[in-house]
């Protein structure tokens, strides 16, 4: 037995866009008047928090989420969307479940979608910040409008007479935003960075290193958190020994996993939904289309694969979700092109498959259909698809790395292999492949072990954090 651990709507259309947006901001707020307090009122309800909580009298947790550089609602896959914007998406949802109000805060990449959005339900919602051109843009030019995403954040709050109780940042921006608002309102910043520059850097190849700017940011972030919240003992270790900082503010919770979408499909229902023939077996990879994610040691893995004669003896093949397949050779990204060059020099045209980015409604088709799901990420901090694969009881094969090594049960749920080794990786799928016995008992070992995450538990877990810390510094 494996051991158990305890798109935004569209809305309405004008042809003045930012017209629309004035005007659903109202209808959703009731109008804009100035109805601001002093600090001194702010931290008088603080205290009143306290004596109610100390009372054992009910009063609903508000709680202010940053999610600075991507927007929980965006499609899945793209350059700067993964792990982090379901993170925030389902702990928003299921603490409002929970009676917690949460208000999510992002920065508006797309000027004709409405700044609030009601679609995480229980009444909470995001906030979509016009902080800079509100486009895309890259990370690097990101940090500058900071301080215009804090100025609209304290001006909506106060016309629409908002108070939190704490603020949870997530990635180093965000936290760098928390820590002024922190200063501004009187109240606790909770921040989970998800990954971190000093570990991106030492896997990064020649052009993709982080600036010094983040590593600072993430120094200054660590300094004014008055908790910080790491997925693993990994990530805890990275912060004590690469930052060199305290970690006795730092608790260990790892992200979850929605167990009623994510769960068991048969494999002939999820084939005929994906479309492909049953006698056809097919591993996975789903993630985003950049160089720390590791699909060249795998595309080199399934060429070792072909070359012993297992992709057509099987009916083999590899589906890659992620990025945009739709984009023609001259629009790809760089590593986009770059993987479609080295499929190419390595014939396996007829044995790979990219399908862009998928919804997540489709996600556990493709996981359940799966034979095996590949994670061979050079650096994760935590491996949330690895997680839905499990919940839906496919294998695993990842990377001996980061949280990854700490949630694949090696041997049990699926296996773990050397980073950058495609002979380990291909050896290891094989074994898998050529074992029906052991296929079946990863299978059942993977659904129970993903148990232990569903996002009800961890969101419990969160909930108590804001209680402990919002407790804490009223006190101090």
């Amino acid at each position: 037995m494996v051991k158990r651990n305890s798109k935004a709507t569209g809305g309405i259309r004008t042809h003045d866009p930012s017209l629309t947006k004035r005007l659903l901001c109202r209808l959703s707020y009731g109008g804009g008047k100035d109805t601001s307090r002093n600090r001194a009122d702010y931290t008088s309800g603080k205290l009143e928090l306290a004596r109610s909580v100390r009372k054992g009298k009910e009063k609903r947790l508000r709680v202010a989420m940053l999610s600075y550089h991507t927007c929980p609602l965006a499609t899945l896959g793209g350059k700067d969307t993964g792990g982090m914007n379901v993170y925030v998406r389902e702990l928003s949802h299921v603490l409002g479940s929970m009676g917690v109000h949460v208000d999510v805060y992002s920065r508006s990449q797309d000027e004709h979608v409405p700044h609030v959005v009601h679609d995480l339900g229980y009444g909470n919602r995001v906030v979509h910040v016009p902080a800079g051109p509100e486009k895309p843009l890259p990370r690097i030019e990101l940090a500058e409008y900071i301080p215009a995403y804090v100025n609209y954040i304290i001006d909506f709050t106060q016309q629409k007479n908002l108070e939190y109780d704490v603020i949870h940042g997530h990635y180093w921006m965000s936290g760098m935003a928390g820590r002024d608002l922190k200063i501004a309102w009187n109240i606790p910043l909770i921040q989970m960075f998800h990954t971190l520059g000093l570990m991106k850097n030492r896997i990064a190849r020649e052009g993709e290193h982080e600036g010094d700017y983040r590593v600072r940011g993430e120094l200054e972030v660590l300094r004014h958190a008055d908790m910080v919240i790491a997925a693993t003992s990994a990530e805890l270790a990275q912060l004590q020994w690469l930052y060199e900082v305290r970690t006795d503010h730092v608790k260990i919770v790892p992200p979850g996993v929605d167990l009623g979408r994510f769960y068991p499909i048969p494999k002939d229902e999820a084939k005929e939904f994906i479309q492909i023939p049953c006698e056809n077996r097919m591993l996975l990879f789903v993630g985003r289309i950049e160089p720390l994610k590791g699909i060249d040691t795998l595309f080199r893995g399934i060429a070792l694969l072909r070359d012993q004669g297992v992709l057509e003896q099987q009916g083999l093949c590899l589906a890659v979700i992620g990025g945009d397949a739709s984009f023609s050779e001259s629009q790809m990204s760089q590593e986009m092109a770059r993987l479609n060059l080295i499929r190419r020099e390595l014939g396996l045209e007829d044995f790979v498959t990219f399908l862009g980015k998928q919804d997540q409604a489709t996600l556990p088709y493709y996981y359940s259909a799966a034979d095996i799901v590949v994670v061979p990420s050079h650096y994760e901090s935590f491996g949330m698809v690895a997680l839905e694969a499990m919940a839906c009881g496919t294998p695993v094969v990842a990377s001996q790395v980061g949280g990854l090594a700490y949630l694949v049960q090696d041997g049990e749920t699926g296996f773990h292999v050397p980073d950058q080794d495609p002979v380990s990786l291909s050896n290891q799928l094989l074994v898998i492949l050529e074992d029906n016995e052991l296929f079946t008992r990863m299978s059942v070992n993977a659904v129970e072990y993903a148990k232990g995450f569903s996002w009800q538990k961890i969101s419990a877990q969160i909930l108590d954090l804001y209680q402990e810390t919002v407790r804490g510094y009223i006190k101090g």
